[in-house]
Order: structure tokens, then sequence, then C-alpha cells
């Protein structure tokens, strides 16, 4: 047996700005002011194939049954804590990580978790290290005009009836001449982005907008996010953008594609679901999107669907396959020709209690070579009245947060 330790911290610590530990920072989760970072590492679980959902459950079940857990602060996001991030491909590895020390905050209270009799751990304010090196870039798997061609390929198949709508992704590798420090890439991040849910696991680090499944004490919210149009930096201009983007017959299509998957997927396992009649618009530094917040009841049952039963259910969305989603697979294995990795899979954290918060890891880099490469991506949806030209735009404004924030680091 393991203990864990939960204690609260005074006052209110800005995660990614004011503290630090001993340890390496491994692990990240913090949106505006409240999250979790996570630092070392305990233990790991590589988990892959068509089970690997069940699978992780399993695992994480028997690491908790091995903690004596002295938590005196309470709450979601307190005692033990797993980080989660899945592969979009069951056939990929997805990686589970238990850090050693947690620090979390929310609604203004902070607390430190960590394993082992130990003292508190030190908790110190974060020094600044060097500077990352220069960077240059290079096209990954796809050139522009292959990718265009690919959408055009994707349009004829939808109009000939095999499916309705279908995301396809495209990657670019970032090289710098010295290693990324990670720690002020996710603080680029939580600056230019405060609305989104900045991550890292195992070195996929981004800052995405687009929340899977929130699951606390039964209450069930998904925030469904398609339909996308670029801002031009003038306010007047971006509020005309905005009312056209939720007047925009292709967009509000591919919205509903997504809602519908999510509220369909949801439904089994609810005694209660709200699906809003229309979407609203969500304004990030750079881009617009179509959102809406689906939320559901679980059912009141001794048989509980658990948070990695949703996260099963759930993934793929049409948000980031396509609809129906079968079909979608197919021809996305057919023309994307990209191995996707950890790109829109499933990023959070999940408690000893299986609630938790987990994202479709979008806006994400994966960090290779010592940290001295990072391969970024973008998808768009892709249905009948959709545009290769202006596909390739907003896939452009798509992979602006991490190469804007890689390149002023």
């Amino acid at each position: 047996m393991s203990v864990l330790i939960t204690t609260e911290i005074l006052g209110e610590h800005p995660l990614l700005t004011s503290i630090s530990t001993d340890l390496k920072i491994s692990t990240t989760w913090v949106r505006g002011a409240d999250g979790l970072v996570g630092f070392g590492e305990y233990k790991r679980f590589e988990v892959k194939g068509k089970n690997r959902f069940k699978d992780a459950s399993a695992w994480w079940q028997k690491q908790l049954s091995d903690f004596t857990i002295n938590n005196n602060v309470h709450g979601i996001g307190t005692g033990p804590i797993l980080f989660t991030s899945f592969a979009f491909d069951p056939d990929e590895t997805s990686i589970l990580v238990i850090p050693e020390v947690v620090i979390g905050q929310k609604n203004g209270k902070s607390w430190v978790t960590w394993i082992g009799e130990t003292n508190q751990p030190n908790i110190n304010k974060i020094i600044n290290s060097s500077n990352s090196g220069q960077i240059t870039w290079e096209n990954n798997s796809i050139d522009e005009g292959k990718w265009q061609q690919q959408v055009s390929q994707a349009i004829t198949e939808i109009k000939s009836g095999r499916l309705e709508k279908v995301v396809l992704a495209r990657d670019l590798t970032a090289n710098s001449t010295s290693e990324i420090n990670v720690n002020d890439l996710l603080q680029r991040l939580e600056i230019d982005y405060p609305s989104t849910w900045v991550f890292l696991v195992d070195g996929l680090i981004g800052a995405t907008p687009e929340l899977l499944v929130r699951l606390s004490k039964s209450m069930i919210t998904s925030r469904v996010l398609a339909g996308t149009i670029q801002k031009t930096g003038n306010e007047e201009r971006d509020l005309a953008l905005a009312a056209s983007l939720a007047k925009s017959s292709k967009d509000l299509e591919e919205h509903e594609y997504a809602v519908k998957s999510v509220a369909d997927s949801l439904a089994p396992f609810c005694s209660s679901t709200n699906v809003p009649e229309s979407p609203f618009v969500l304004h990030l530094s750079n881009v617009m999107h179509l959102a809406t917040d689906v939320t559901g009841v679980l059912n009141d049952s001794t048989k509980q669907a658990d948070i990695f039963t949703l996260i099963e259910n759930l993934h793929p969305s049409a948000a980031v396959c396509g609809t129906p989603t079968e079909d979608a697979k197919k021809l996305i294995s057919e023309l994307e020709q990209m191995n996707r990795s950890r790109y829109a899979g499933p990023v959070g954290w999940i408690d000893a209690n299986n609630d938790g918060e987990i994202a479709i890891a979008l806006r994400c880099g994966l960090l290779s070579n010592q940290n001295k490469s990072i391969r970024i991506f973008a998808g768009c949806g892709i249905v009948a009245g959709s545009d290769p030209v202006t596909e390739y735009a907003e896939s452009q404004a798509k992979l602006m947060p991490m190469r804007t924030a890689l390149e002023t680091l």
C-alpha cells in the first residue's frame, strides 16, 4: 500500500506562473485560474486495442485499491488523480500517468496531493529557465495541393451519398535549435487562450476549446464545437462575421451532425438530457466557433456508467471524425495518409470517484526528439457545401495557436 496525502494550501496560486516543486512538470490541466498541475511520474500505463477504455478503467481501479488515502480537502479533483491521453485510433498507443505530486486549485481554494510518507513537498516560485531556440518549419505528411485534393475527393464522396460529413486533418513540424521550454509554452497558451483547457500529458501539449465530457456527481456536460470562421482583429467586422457564422447553412449543417452524435451517445446513460435548439458563437483569440453545451444526468442505477464508459461511447464524435462514424473512419483511413497519434483523442484527468474532465486534444502538438521537435495538427469538417481553398485557410487558422506560441517563446 502507498500513502497518498491531500492537504490545503493557504492562498491562491496562479498554477502555471508561480508554482513548481523539486520535480519536473509532467502533466497539466488549467483553464483560467482553476486546474491541476502534476509533477514527476509515480506510475504510467500504456494501452491500445478495442478494449483500451475498459483496460484503462481496470488499471486505474487497481491503482486506487493500492492507496491509503488521507484527504482532508475533499471535492472533485482532490485525492488521487489520473491524467489520460488516448490516441484517436485504438490501434495506436494511449498513455495514462499518475503524477508524484499534484497541485490543484478551484474557486480560490488550493491544495497539494503527494504520494509517499514524506513531508509536504517544497513548493517554490517558478524560475525562468533558458529560452527556446530558433524555430524552423517543415511540411510533414501532406502538402497544400494534396490536402486540397483530399478535400475535393471527400466532397465528391459526400455528394454521392456515401456519408454526410468527414473530418480531414493535416500537420506541420517545428524544429528548434535547442530544447523547447515546456513551461513557457504552457504559460504562453494560457495567456493567449484563457477560455480553453491548457493541457500537457506525456509530451502532448495544447490549448483545446472542446470539452468531450465533464462528469461531476452524476452531472454530465459536453461542449460541442463545429463550424469555424477566422477573426480579423477588427471588432466591428468580427461581430458581422459572427452573425454570418450563426446563419451559415454549411456551418450549421456541420454543427448539427456533431451535436447529434454527442446527444445520441449520451442518451442511453442519462435519465434526462438538454440540447439547446441553436448554438452560440464562441469567441477565441484567432477564430470563432459555433458551440453547443449538451448536458445530462446519469441514470440512477446500481450499475451506473463511469467516465471511461462515457468516453468510449463519445469518441470519436462527429466533430473530429464525421457522420456516420464508421463510414467517416474508413474515408479518413483512405484519404488522410497520416498518423494522428493522440491528436483528436480524449485528453484530461479522472479522480478517485471517477469524476473528471476529458477534452478533445485539439490546437495541440506532440513533442519529440528530446523536446527539440514538435508536430502540430489541425482538422476541418468537410460537408457537401465545403470548398477546398476555404477549408485550407481554416486549417491554417487552427494551426495558429501553436505556431504563434512557439514562435514567441
